[in-house]
């Protein structure tokens, strides 16, 4: 028994060695699963990537859309993919850190089925409101909620979302009576928002700057732990008076779990000299994102510590699975 056990991990060990000798292995593509449709931040700021990965890598670069599930449709296969560095998932961090919390299952554990490689990019979060109404900061507006207790809906991307949450934080913080109306596709979200059918939402920077291009909707502030250079005149709500609305939200690179310590460093140093690259950084800023690379650990720490945040404000909304 003991033998086997010897000869098994020994087996193991020159597996591991073997596939870190030979990433990427010659005309093998790189293949980067996105859980989100093609043309939104995510897909743009992994296609932006993938081109400059591709001659440093030697191998074709190609970025796969798998939308759908609350975007576990491309985690799952991540999860489960072999890890030897050909297959990466490129995704916002609410596919790890909140679905797990609100959802009945995940096809994937949020701790233990990825390898962190590097952070991606930062982003930020903003309260939008139709410009109908007379409000131009988060106290105005809440002025004006009260005034019309029942009256005003806000939106958000579907049930247990970031946006979600946000909006029942901003109920209970200011003692608001907002409807909640839940939607399945931003772009009927952004036709009811400009059109008055919806009156506020909290939307990703990049969509409330396309609603905000209308002149039809406000921003009303930012929701993260600080002001975005993006929107450097839009005050965080916690400037405003309403705290708790501070998590970073970004997007990470991972690979399946167990992959090579030699593969994971070297996608992590061509990552860093990409998103170092001053031109990739400009067009990041198009699609409303920073761009931000981490060491593996950087990273697997803010998976850990935005997982534990989100559990707790979703028990406080009452927002459970």
């Amino acid at each position: 028994m003991y033998s086997r056990m010897v000869g098994f991990l020994a087996a193991l060990c020159v597996s591991v060695s073997s596939m870190a000798a030979t990433f990427p292995v010659p005309g093998k593509p790189v293949r980067i699963l996105v859980g989100t449709a093609a043309g939104g931040g995510t897909d743009m700021t992994a296609r932006l990537v993938a081109a400059k990965l591709q001659p440093l890598l030697g191998v074709p670069v190609v970025v796969e859309n798998r939308p759908g599930a609350s975007m576990m449709l491309a985690a799952g296969e991540v999860a489960r993919a072999a890890p030897d560095g050909h297959t990466l998932l490129y995704t916002p961090d609410s596919v790890l850190t909140q679905n797990p919390h609100v959802l009945d299952s995940v096809p994937y554990d949020p701790m233990k089925s990825f390898t962190p490689i590097s952070l991606g990019a930062l982003g930020s979060v903003v309260l939008v409101a139709n410009d109908e109404l007379k409000a131009g900061n988060v106290k105005d507006f809440v002025t004006y909620a009260k005034a019309h207790p029942g009256t005003l809906s806000y939106a958000s991307a579907g049930m247990g979302t970031a946006f979600h949450i946000y909006g029942e934080m901003l109920n209970r913080q200011a003692g608001l009576d907002m409807v909640h109306v839940p939607y399945k596709g931003a772009g009927d979200v952004g036709k009811d928002i400009v059109g008055g059918r919806i009156q506020v939402m909290f939307a990703a920077a990049s969509g409330g700057l396309q609603f905000a291009k209308t002149g039809k909707v406000k921003l009303l502030g930012v929701a993260g732990p600080r002001r975005t250079d993006l929107l450097p005149g839009v005050p965080t709500l916690a400037e405003q008076g309403y705290a708790g609305f501070d998590i970073d939200t970004w997007l990470g690179w991972f690979g399946p779990a167990n992959m090579p310590p030699e593969v994971v460093d070297k996608i992590n140093k061509l990552l860093r000299q990409v998103l170092a690259d001053p031109g990739i950084r400009e067009q990041f800023v198009t699609a409303a994102y920073e761009a931000q690379a981490s060491s593996p650990a950087e990273l697997a720490g803010m998976v850990k510590s935005s997982y534990g945040r989100w559990g707790s404000l979703v028990k406080q909304v009452g927002v459970l699975k």
